[in-house]
């Protein structure tokens, strides 16, 4: 391998876990002096414009056993290495919910010839897995601190009920004190198989060794995995709520969420920029009514949330569109009628200038995500799972490009007019008699026409 040192990774794909204007300005200087940027902003654009056409492609090739090679050479001093395997947690049942997780661990530290040994050999030592069941037991108690998460696994329970998607990823503790190694083999067997995983690199790498390196260690492994597929489980979205009382929480904190796309949808890029105009916020922000966001601008105004964001979770064929937020008791029905309303401005009168903002925000957010060759070698692999290809940055520029606000408001009163939402929420009991006026269809049914 071309590179002084490799980070190696496996990651399944799990159920959770996604310019500039020409125009010359014109600004009043303080002393009245005339400041203009034009010519300068002209020349910046141009020059991202040029970097983004010089990027290394990404070669692709497919062995025998349907295993997928995907790489990009940057000429970088190092490189990152992973296999990317399409069995997360979607295809977990109630018995076994938390293995791919567990296996995760398993090979966490491993080299791309020891993670092929496990796909090949299934290595798993009952001294490794006791220790990694340890490790994951604790794992799960600094979880339950994190609230946020605490919230967006409610969230997924009551909006994917008795589903795949409603199931954590690291399964409940029973399930994580008796998987066994005779579990975790059958998982192997009937998930780690050839179409269904992509070796990805990228930085200083030669596509031609690592195909050779593949070849070698997954050429034959694979191939003895033998069977059908299994099919994608369908998981149906369905409108509700769930609150969970915690009466020595001083905040509320609660997630409101509508049914979204898969990845492969032709409206994710809308619902994309329209999360990315919604935005995000809490209060160490600056700005206060100068923020960009207007849900930014009316929560500073009033108060009414210690922070937002928003958040678009896409999966193969569904998705979650919605806010997180961390209010007072006190101000939960406030805040829940601001966000309505904004979410019905989307759908009725946002303008051409926050769409391109937001447009341009995401651009910018999607490339600077891509700052080495980790972050670049988890892009190889995902996108080859979800699309089957790496989508080019000038394509995917130009689909963000054809955007406007007359798609932001069709689209948006497509998933958000008369829909019932999905709701989670945990704190004080005080703050959930608010809730109720949001849960029977959002109350964006009334307020649409009727603000």
């Amino acid at each position: 391998m071309a590179a002084a040192a490799a980070r190696v990774m496996l990651l399944p794909a799990a159920r959770r876990r996604f310019w500039g204007f020409s125009e010359s300005l014109l600004i009043r200087g303080a002393a009245g002096r005339s400041l203009y940027f034009g010519e300068n902003r002209l020349r910046s654009t141009q020059a991202a414009t040029q970097v983004v056409l010089n990027v290394p492609e990404t070669r692709v090739t497919c062995l025998e056993s349907g295993l997928r090679v995907a790489s990009e050479d940057s000429g970088l001093s190092t490189c990152t290495v992973g296999l990317w395997i399409d069995a997360g947690s979607r295809y977990e049942n109630e018995k076994n919910n938390g293995t791919a997780h567990f296996l995760e661990h398993m090979a966490f530290k491993a080299t791309v010839e020891i993670l092929a040994d496990i796909i090949q050999n299934s290595t798993l030592g009952e001294a490794e897995i006791e220790r990694e069941r340890g490790v994951i037991l604790r794992e799960m108690q600094e979880v339950e601190t994190n609230l946020q998460e605490v919230v967006f696994d409610y969230l997924h329970a009551t909006a994917y009920q008795n589903t795949a998607l409603g199931r954590t990823i690291l399964g409940p503790t029973e399930n994580i004190k008796s998987i066994s190694r005779k579990d975790l083999v059958d998982y192997i067997t009937t998930h780690y198989k050839g179409p269904r995983i992509v070796l990805a690199a990228a930085g200083g790498v030669s596509h031609d060794e690592l195909l050779d390196l593949a070849k070698f260690h997954f050429g034959d492994s694979l191939c003895a995995h033998k069977g059908e597929i299994p099919a994608l489980p369908p998981c149906t979205f369905t409108g509700s709520e769930i609150r969970v009382r915690d009466d020595k929480m001083p905040l509320a904190h609660l997630a409101i969420a509508v049914e979204a796309v898969g990845w492969a949808h032709p409206d994710t890029i809308c619902l994309m920029v329209a999360n990315t105009l919604i935005g995000n916020w809490d209060r160490s922000f600056g700005g206060g009514m100068n923020l960009s966001s207007k849900l930014a601008q009316l929560t500073c105004h009033g108060n009414l949330c210690h922070s937002f964001q928003s958040f678009n979770t896409s999966y193969t064929d569904t998705g979650l569109w919605g806010l997180y937020m961390v209010c007072e008791p006190a101000t939960v029905a406030d805040m829940l009628h601001v966000v309505q309303k904004e979410w019905m401005r989307l759908c009725t009168s946002v303008t051409e200038s926050e769409v391109a903002r937001a447009k341009n925000l995401l651009k910018t957010n999607m490339l600077l995500q891509l700052d080495g060759s980790t972050p670049i070698c988890e892009d190889i692999g995902r996108q080859m799972l979800c699309y089957n290809r790496r989508i080019p940055i000038p394509e995917l520029e130009a689909r963000i490009d054809a955007v406007n606000a007359e798609t932001i408001r069709e689209v948006c009163t497509k998933y958000i007019y008369n829909r019932s939402p999905a709701i989670a929420a945990v704190g004080k009991p005080g703050f959930f008699s608010s809730m109720r006026k949001v849960g029977q269809v959002l109350l964006i049914n009334c307020l649409l026409f009727n603000p």
